[in-house]
């Protein structure tokens, strides 16, 4: 019974000092809550492969699945310390269970640091995993006594029978005037309450302190007050047909609910657009700062762009198209006056990722935007709010950044941005790929014509054919939906007229420059996945 209640009291105890960072994180800033805090020192250390492996596992879940992680762990070690908390000990009461207490303390210390060297971390960043540590010790030792409490009360029956007079019992006189069984009613209601009373007030201020965190910032007010401006330069109609027909497709304009979400913002950034600003500089003529009022008063134009992540696997989810609303970046460069020795743009977001931007891309006339509208609405938090750079044609991870405050204008042979560091490519163009959405891998089919049909893209290049092959056999061309520009993703179908048995679909795409999609298979790492899309079927 007592090794049991002692690990209760210790994640009890853990419960309590979480909650209670949380609420003054939720003061501070969301980002020094100490799980977020490790977590992101985690993403920011872990190997690429593992992250990649993470990506390709979990794919927009990964984050819910490193937290889960992350308190799991953390309550296995509150546990530990609860253990260790009530450990028999010889020598005075005061010296028992002094590990448990300093294995709170040092967790909290390292959760501080994690805080504190964030960078985005303000003066305050470390104080709310070193108040929540120092509480927890505290109620960690008041818990551990009422556990104590209760295992004399409750010896084991292999136990020898109690002394009438016990050091600490001399303490409590009543309880020691008991008769056994009230005493251990006593014990028991008194371990009872304190468990309870501390897990409550740890979930209650937990949360408070996410409450806190996103009311007292204001993000979400302030995003429900914007009304989208019309743009100077409106995104045409889409043509007639750029969806094929084929139940099971997935919608030719991803719906912001179900549009991919990879970043490595485990806490994501809360920012009120009246406060935004970007700062331009580097290697140019003039610095500039465009503020969200300037942003909004300006020319913007509207356009459909589909975006990709370079952790998309062959055949992988990671990609989807919107409507945008922003500011071309292009002329917006061009205004800072750019040096000619400048070859890359480094974006920066405001928790301190980076991407490096081939400055060509960003100058060359495509769409490259600070956008502010997604489908007709604010960006939404998750998704840069309430600006983030959209760019067509290069993998998010060198163009895509969210919550964008900062562009220096710069050189490759002079700065690197997050992934660079990690292994990744400088430059990440999209490959041309293709994926068969319908019908599923693993589909039992009836006999007789079958539509296969997916998606292909190769951005600012466009898609000019799609082949199907059936069990090795010759290429056939699909018929392609319309395109609505070079820079989105194109639907495609083949009536199959299927007999019985098993068989193996592949599919490949022509980019608009004539290139096949190749056909080698490669991880996403170091710059995007290649290989042919495939999947087995069995037609009855």
């Amino acid at each position: 019974m007592k090794k049991p209640l002692a690990a209760a009291a210790g994640l009890v105890s853990g419960i309590f000092a979480l909650g209670l960072a949380e609420m003054i994180a939720g003061l501070v800033t969301p980002s020094a809550a100490p799980i977020i805090a490790l977590g992101d020192v985690v993403v920011d250390h872990v190997p690429a492969g593992l992250k990649s492996f993470a990506i390709s596992t979990f794919g927009t879940h990964d984050k819910l699945a490193l937290l889960t992680v992350a308190y799991l762990i953390a309550a296995l070690l509150s546990a530990l310390a609860g253990l260790l908390a009530v450990q028999d000990r010889a020598g005075s009461p005061a010296r028992a269970g002094r590990a448990g207490t300093w294995l709170v303390l040092a967790l909290g210390a390292l959760a501080a640091f994690a805080a504190a060297t964030r960078p985005e971390a303000s003066a305050l960043a470390a104080l709310p995993s070193l108040v929540g540590a120092a509480a927890g010790m505290y109620v960690l030792q008041v818990l551990a006594g009422l556990v104590r409490e209760f295992a004399a009360a409750h010896p084991e029956p292999t136990a020898r029978p109690e002394p009438a007079e016990q050091p600490g019992l001399a303490e409590q006189p009543d309880l020691a005037r008991q008769s056994d069984p009230a005493r251990q009613q006593l014990a028991g209601r008194r371990t009872a309450l304190g468990l309870g009373a501390v897990l409550a007030v740890g979930v209650i201020t937990g949360a408070v302190g996410n409450w806190l965190g996103a009311r007292l910032r204001g993000a979400q007010e302030s995003r429900a007050a914007i009304k989208l401006p019309s743009p100077a330069d409106a995104a045409p109609d889409l043509p007639a047909g750029v969806e094929v027909g084929v139940e099971g497709m997935e919608p030719f304009i991803t719906p912001n609910a179900d549009f991919y979400r990879i970043d490595t913002a485990l806490s994501v950034p809360l920012l009120r657009a009246e406060d935004w600003s970007l700062r331009i500089h580097g290697l140019v003529d003039r610095e500039i700062t465009l503020t969200w009022a300037e942003l909004i008063a300006a020319d913007l134009v509207e356009r459909d762009l589909t975006l990709m992540c370079v952790s998309n696997e062959v055949g992988g989810d990671l990609t989807g198209t919107a409507r945008w609303l922003g500011l071309p970046l292009g002329p917006l460069l061009q205004r800072a006056g750019i040096s000619a020795e400048a070859d890359m743009v480094l974006s920066k977001s405001s928790d301190g990722w980076t991407a490096s931007t081939p400055l060509e891309v960003l100058t060359d006339g495509r769409d490259c935007l600070l956008a502010i509208g997604m489908n007709g609405q604010p960006l939404p938090l998750e998704h840069g709010f309430p600006v983030r750079m959209v760019v067509p044609g290069l993998y998010g991870y060198v163009s895509a950044t969210k919550w964008v405050v900062d562009l220096e204008v710069t050189r490759f042979d002079r700065a690197e941005a997050y992934w660079s560091t990690r292994g990744w490519s400088q430059r990440g163009p999209v490959k041309t790929s293709s994926r068969i959405d319908v019908p599923a891998n693993g589909a039992d089919l009836a006999a007789g014509t079958v539509a296969v049909a997916g998606i292909a893209w190769a951005q600012h290049r466009g898609i000019q054919a799609v082949e199907v092959r059936i069990d090795e056999g010759p290429w056939q061309s699909a018929t392609l939906g319309a395109e609505a520009s070079v820079d989105t993703w194109r639907q495609w179908y083949l009536s199959w007229n299927a007999p019985a048995g098993s068989h193996r679909i592949q599919v490949r795409a022509t980019d608009g420059d004539g290139a096949v999609q190749v056909e080698d298979v490669a991880p996403p790492a170091p710059d995007g996945a290649t290989g042919w899309d495939s999947i087995e079927v069995s037609v009855a």
